[in-house]
């Protein structure tokens, strides 16, 4: 759909932890930044872990969503391969989502903060530097992201198969 939001995830091939480096994860969001830009999207947040990301962004024209996902896994894979040196498949597939409503959105957004500390890479979410989660501190503050966190703790009921793992 065109100007709408867009909650996306993406997953390795089974669930390798190929990004398991830094480079590679700045890697991954330096083509998701190209990719959004090419076709005028707006990337608003993201995440980056070991197997798969989540993203949430605004469409300009809905329709360049495969177009967008595939650039960057084609270009991402491409070098995710050469740096582990593997001989699999790099992406398995990518799911969206489009939020109801601001309740909804809110509640997604903080499901992609969340991620870090739902898989045990950290436990508190400061100490993840692979989100935007930091750039939405700096912008928002503390008190306002507990209020975000407090009004709309739905994330934690939140159950997404592709990324229950």
């Amino acid at each position: 759909m065109d100007d709408t939001s867009y909650f996306i995830t993406a997953t390795i091939y089974q669930k390798s932890p190929l990004l398991r480096s830094s480079q590679l994860k700045e890697l991954l969001l330096n083509y998701i930044n190209l990719a959004f830009k090419r076709y005028q999207w707006e990337l608003h947040h993201w995440v980056i872990l070991d197997n798969h990301y989540h993203l949430l962004g605004r469409s300009r024209e809905g329709k360049h969503l495969s177009e967008i996902m595939r650039q960057i896994h084609s270009i991402s894979g491409y070098y995710i391969k050469q740096a582990t040196q593997t001989k699999q498949r790099i992406w398995w597939n990518y799911w969206d989502y489009c939020p109801r409503n601001e309740k909804d959105y809110l509640i997604r957004l903080n499901y992609l903060f969340n991620n870090p500390i739902k898989h045990g890479y950290v436990q508190n979410l400061r100490d993840y530097p692979f989100s935007s989660f930091h750039s939405m501190l700096e912008k928002q503050g503390r008190e306002l992201l507990q209020k975000q966190f407090k009004g709309y703790n739905d994330y934690k009921n939140l159950i997404l198969d592709e990324d229950d793992f």
